[in-house]
């Protein structure tokens, strides 16, 4: 079947001259096979791949078939006067990616409303919900490497299509098989027929506008604002205007790394754009240094992740995990909106399962109710939609693992722009107010709640054979019988692709998952913390999740060292 797809893209008149070029020159057939044996997946709330020609690859082609449908399924719900808003960030392509949307929405009578360059993922999600359009759609792949470009798909409330709206775009793409039938509308007609309509400032003054009613103290930053040296690096991406144009307007003193403001699609200062990775606060951290900065902030290509560094030293720096930044800025919105009589009589925060069950102490002694919610923040964006919905509870704080935060209702999506204001202000104002660093908050913190110590492994395996071998790790994983890792022994293990869990004291017996049904693996130990296992649904990748709990955090990583070597063994045996 493959041969034939390539046959068909060799030949046909539909295809441009440089894609039938770059696919001749393949001479070795597997890779033929792997750009043809599939398409490229719809996943929950878009699909991201490698750029290159083939039906399992990024390019325009498979951006007008999903495209059309979208259209199809916006044309059924009759929203094509609502119109849909899109947004790119500065990969390859993704001018050319989102301009193509644009055109394939317009020859289907759907306005589109296009930014004019390079904007910020949340904003995309801002826009959406403030011009009051269907859908909404972003060109980019978040934090992955250089070869990669994606496509986001968001609904009406500005967060990412659910399954359910998944399901039905797929559906309609499938009833495109022939690929060929599918034409933008020459960018002109649109424009003559108010089908193509240009947004920027006018959305950027309002999204900002928003972002600055998070602030707690806002007059803390006029006065004393000056006083906190920030370096912030937008790594070649979207958030360099906003950014900055957001922290100087509050007042605070912001070193941008002008290497790092170009808008580089090949991302030539680090290795990947990804603010989790120690590597991406290179530049940064010089410049810091050079400014005696107090705190480092990097931001990756769409700016929805954010990374934090403080400084522990004149020129010396250390990098906050995920759950560290979360677990902060939960505390400090807590109990500074308790302590300004801010917090409603039913708070609540969201947060996902691969994140840190310290947070569920934490606010569960503040008297805070916490949401759990699969991976992914799309899923987030769901339970406050839900919960505006439902009047259940008022959401303050959402936030995953992997660098993504948002609070306040403006959004449906991780925002690293907004998250940018709440870190500055909780570090000046437990510089200026209480003379403490974040570090000596987040001791305090440990010292009431106990340590924890998290970690991240990832595995890849790309192709067919790939795909494969991480449905084989999750099969096995669930076969074996599990009843300790590292010496630690576990208390319950929750399959949430069965939605099942069960507790070990008591194996006969069952509980159900209330969450949605995913390829996920959790196993939780006695005492807390947790290792989870799930596949990334993004990359060609599995990915295990550390988090462990202690009294003493010299201890907790030799538990993690052996806590990592008995899983390992159980993937690899």
């Amino acid at each position: 079947m493959f041969e034939e797809r390539y046959q068909f893209w060799l030949t046909s008149p539909y295809f441009d001259e440089a894609t039938k070029e770059e696919l001749a020159n393949i001479q070795d057939k597997k890779e033929i096979e792997d750009r043809f044996y599939t398409d490229l997946e719809f996943g929950t709330g878009g699909m991201r791949g490698v750029l290159g020609a083939g039906t399992n690859r990024m390019n325009i082609y498979v951006i007008r078939k999903v495209t059309q449908g979208l259209a199809d399924l916006i044309r059924e719900n009759g929203g094509q006067n609502k119109g849909v808003v899109i947004a790119y960030d500065s990969r390859h392509y993704s001018a050319v990616f989102a301009r193509e949307t644009a055109l394939v929405l317009a020859r289907n009578g759907i306005k589109a409303y296009l930014f004019t360059s390079l904007r910020p993922t949340p904003e995309l999600s801002f826009a959406v919900r403030f011009l009051r359009a269907q859908a909404g759609v972003v060109i980019t792949a978040s934090h992955n490497p250089k070869e990669y470009n994606g496509y986001k798909v968001y609904w009406e409330d500005g967060g990412q299509v659910p399954p359910r709206r998944a399901d039905q775009i797929i559906a309609y793409m499938n009833l495109h098989k022939r690929w060929d039938d599918i034409f933008p509308l020459p960018e002109d007609e649109a424009r003559a027929q108010g089908l193509l309509v240009e947004i920027g400032e006018d959305i950027d003054q309002q999204y900002l506008t928003q972002i600055k009613e998070l602030a707690l103290y806002p007059d803390l930053a006029r006065e004393k604002g000056k006083n906190l040296n920030i370096a912030y690096t937008p790594l070649h991406g979207a958030g360099k205007e906003l950014v900055k144009r957001l922290l100087t307007e509050l007042g605070y003193n912001l070193i941008t790394v002008p290497e790092q403001e170009t808008e580089d699609p090949d991302f030539t200062t680090v290795p990947y754009p990804n603010p989790e990775i120690p590597s991406a606060f290179d530049l940064v951290k010089k410049y810091g240094t050079q400014h005696n900065a107090q705190i480092l902030i990097a931001t990756d290509p769409d700016a929805d992740r954010m990374g934090v560094a403080l400084q522990t030293a004149p020129g010396e720096y250390k990098q906050l995990t995920g759950n560290q930044i979360g677990i902060i800025l939960t505390y400090y919105l807590l109990t500074q909106k308790q302590k300004l009589g801010l917090l409603p009589a039913d708070p609540v925060v969201i947060k996902t399962i691969a994140s840190t069950d310290l947070v569920d102490e934490l606010a569960q002694a503040l008297g805070v109710k916490v949401e759990n919610v699969l991976t992914g923040f799309k899923f987030i964006g769901e339970k406050v939609q839900e919960m505006n919905r439902l009047r259940s509870g008022t959401f303050q704080f959402g936030f995953e693992e992997s660098y993504g935060y948002l609070a306040g209702d403006y959004a449906r999506d991780k925002d690293a722009v907004g998250t940018s204001l709440l870190l500055a202000e909780a570090v000046l104002y437990y510089q200026e107010k209480e003379g403490r660093t974040l570090f000596q908050v987040l001791e305090e913190i440990y010292q009431k709640y106990g340590y924890y110590l998290d970690d991240q492994i990832s595995l890849t395996f790309t192709g067919k054979e790939g795909k494969e071998k991480i449905a084989g790790i999750m099969a096995k994983l669930r076969q074996r019988s599990v009843d300790s890792l590292g010496g630690i022994p576990l208390e319950a293990i929750e399959d949430y692709q069965l939605g099942i869990g069960k507790k070990l004291a008591e194996p006969e017996r069952t509980y159900e998952l209330k969450l949605p049904k995913s390829n996920v693996l959790r196993f939780s130990f006695q005492g807390g913390g947790f290792v989870m296992a799930r596949p990334s649904g993004t990359e060609p990748k599995i990915k295990f999740y550390f988090n462990l709990k202690g009294k003493e955090p010299a201890d907790l990583e030799k538990t993690l060292a052996g806590v990592k070597k008995d899983l390992l063994e159980l993937v690899n045996a």
